[in-house]
């Protein structure tokens, strides 16, 4: 199919988003640079594609061309339903979260719909931009040409808070030096899958770039990122500045000094996301991952008692398709609420995915973790929620058995939660 299609049709014609680094953008040259570009570069050379790319303004124009036909390939982009009426995608070729940034003063974003006239800037044309005028009409959307106006907005008062890549937010924040911004929060289900989009009267097109984009390894697609971010750093001093200010070492030293802490305090926010499920502010299932291994190895070590509770709010599809996704978040929160509350503080309970919790009850045999089970689900059970119905929860619990590994305790508390809610719900089955 490649050696046909190839021959049949020549160049494929692309259009980018010229102005995106460190993704992607045109140079000076007309060439095409950045992570995004040398994905669909090594994808289209596992295809044996040739592409020929479109120079285009702005990413408005290259998403005017593609409906249009002029180009036949976007080269990374996230699929949304407006663009689902014109392109098909490839499987992601590129993962990265989207995160809220905003000036340093701003309060935290655990929920974005309590935010209330405030404003938040994208770029024009971007996935974000359209989700959350459909998700969150409550914020007032504002647009600008570029990603690096779109901090500066916020950086100068003229926006609250922008919504970008992870990788971005962080790049932009440290070559411009706007070290009065922060990251306030991400959104569970925000995440960038960056895809490659073809026209759909191309639909052979499709197939042969996500064969591609099947055959990147994860080396290839982390050296790639490495390659870029590295060069920028590298290469961004400017000399002629450093010796302009040389004769000035006492200021030059205080604006290092404001950098290596506002940087320091930037990855400490970044681990700190990357440990948080920032719908709950618990912790996420990296989290747990790592707690459960340390206590199991506890528990085999010392020979120690270990249980896992395994929790799953009953009906959840209904409370979000009755009361809608808003009310389904705050439903979570107030679980979460209730359930904390019924543990002990020696317990970890975290989001393991969905409706799904997991708490760790370190020192903890089965009947104890029993009494503990039930006290969530009592508590869960009289809780007064916002939607105004009683809410309820099925619970697995087991404990450690000898020779256990993590995926084994998981396994029998999966299927134990699966006991009770085949057995009524609002209950705790044992395994």
């Amino acid at each position: 199919m490649q050696k046909d299609f190839i021959k049949n049709h020549g160049t494929v014609k692309v259009c980018v988003d010229p102005d995106w680094y460190p993704f992607e953008m045109l140079d000076g040259n007309g060439g095409h640079i950045g992570i995004g570009a040398d994905l669909l570069r090594l994808a289209a050379k596992k295809a044996g594609v040739k592409l020929e790319i479109v120079r285009t303004a702005d990413w408005d124009e290259s998403l005017t061309f593609s409906q249009s036909g002029r180009c036949e390939v976007l080269s990374f982009l996230n699929s949304t339903p407006e663009r689902d009426t014109w392109l098909n995608f490839t499987r992601p070729v590129f993962t990265d979260i989207n995160v809220f940034v905003t000036r340093e003063e701003h309060r935290y974003i655990p929920d974005p719909a309590e935010l209330s006239g405030e404003t938040i800037v994208f770029p024009k044309g971007t996935a974000m931009e359209e989700l959350i005028r459909r998700d969150y009409p409550e914020l007032r959307v504002l647009t600008c040409e570029s990603e690096r106006d779109a901090f500066q907005m916020v950086s100068d008062r003229k926006a609250d808070m922008t919504m970008r890549s992870l990788i971005m937010a962080a790049y932009t924040i440290k070559e411009k030096g706007l070290f009065n911004l922060k990251i306030s929060g991400q959104l569970p289900d925000y995440t960038n899958e960056l895809r490659i989009g073809i026209i759909k009267s191309e639909p052979a097109l499709a197939e042969i770039l996500d064969f591609g984009v099947l055959h990147i390894t994860n080396a290839e697609r982390q050296e790639i990122v490495n390659r870029h971010i590295y060069i920028k750093a590298e290469t961004g001093t400017d000399y002629e500045l450093v010796a302009i200010i040389l004769g000035i070492f006492a200021i030059l030293a205080v604006l290092v000094g404001f950098w290596v802490v506002s940087i320091r305090r930037l990855n400490r926010e970044l681990v700190r996301i990357s440990q948080v499920d920032s719908l709950t502010q618990i912790s996420n299932r990296t989290r747990l991952d790592t707690i459960f291994e340390q206590e199991l190895d506890r528990a085999r070590r010392y020979g120690r008692e270990l249980s896992i509770l395994l929790l799953d709010i009953d009906y959840f599809k209904r409370i979000n398709d009755e009361f809608g996704h808003l009310a389904g978040d705050r439903v979570l929160k107030d679980f979460v609420k209730a359930a904390k509350d019924s543990i002990r503080t020696t317990d970890f309970i975290g989001r393991w995915g969905g409706e799904e919790f997991l708490v760790i009850c370190p020192e903890t045999g089965i009947e104890q973790a029993e009494l503990i089970a039930e006290r969530v689900r009592i508590a869960v059970s009289n809780f007064m929620f916002p939607t105004g119905r009683q809410h309820t929860v099925s619970i697995g619990v087991t404990s450690y058995k000898e020779g256990d590994t993590a995926d084994m305790m998981l396994m029998r508390a999966d299927a134990a939660m699966y006991c009770a809610k085949n057995s009524g719900r609002n209950r705790i089955c044992c395994k």
